[in-house]
């Protein structure tokens, strides 16, 4: 059975499979019932490996052993091969998420903030800044600012920007005017349903492809790319904690808003 390698590599990506265990499935699924031996001869996969690799296939619940002389594999419908894993990855992902947040209540959180705290004052504020390559990073950087404001935020960003950010930050941003934060939003064009999921917040029509966040007027999340022009992945921003340079630049922005 000849498989091609492009296929090979798709199947052990999708399922996390080596490239033996790969080509004895794609084997199995092509005989419905054989032999380790007869599995062998098909993926040309060594006699010695083969049966390391039924029996790891065996306990992933890919295939099923059929005892008797001599012992013989059946193969499982792709279909529930893929209802399996989707369970096993769930299940897993549940576990890494609560042993996470159990990391909050144990002693190694609290010397890892011991740590940071007293790494933090070494450090004069005005130099703290780094660069974020990639939109999905940018917006994670762009939801802990958020999350940590407690008197303003104000957003310049384009049109499209302005539908992402209802998407991704709405129901946070909504919280937050809820405690009282000051929210103002700019861009240069306003989709009147976009505007209205806003509702909380102010927004403004303004001549202005600048893409930023500012919170507190002393944190800056500010983007180097044209979103028309660069692809998600390739998206750069600059994070910069510096009241001084961050609240030039909110008085910059309120003289325009006004």
């Amino acid at each position: 059975m000849i498989v091609k390698d492009d296929f090979l590599k798709k199947l052990r990506s999708a399922f996390n499979l080596n490239i033996y265990e790969a080509k004895i499935w794609t084997a199995l699924l092509s005989k419905g019932v054989a032999t380790a031996g007869e599995l062998s001869d098909i993926s040309n996969v060594p006699r010695s490996r083969s049966y390391d690799v039924l029996e790891s296939l065996e306990k992933r619940g890919f295939i099923i052993m059929r005892l008797g002389k001599p012992i013989k594999y059946v193969a499982i419908e792709p279909r529930e091969i893929v209802t399996r894993v989707k369970k096993d990855i769930q299940k897993r992902a549940s576990t890494s998420i609560e042993s996470i947040d159990n990391l909050n209540k144990t002693p190694m959180f609290d010397e890892l903030n011991l740590l940071f705290k007293n790494g933090i004052n070494h450090i004069d504020p005005s130099t703290i800044s780094g660069a974020i390559q990639g939109r999905k990073n940018v917006y994670s950087q762009m939801e802990t600012m958020l999350k940590h404001a407690k008197k303003s935020v104000i957003i310049s960003t384009t049109e499209k920007g302005l539908v992402r950010k209802a998407d991704n930050f709405g129901d946070l941003l909504r919280r937050l005017s809820g405690k009282g934060i000051s929210i103002k939003i700019a861009a240069p064009s306003v989709d009147p349903q976009t505007k209205k999921k806003l509702g909380f917040a102010e927004v403004k029509k303004l001549k202005t492809n600048a893409r930023f966040v500012l919170v507190d007027n002393k944190e800056l999340l500010f983007m180097l790319n044209d979103d028309e022009k660069v692809h998600e992945n390739y998206d750069v921003g600059i994070w910069i904690n510096s009241p001084f340079f961050v609240n030039a630049l909110s008085t910059l922005f309120e003289s325009g808003w006004e």
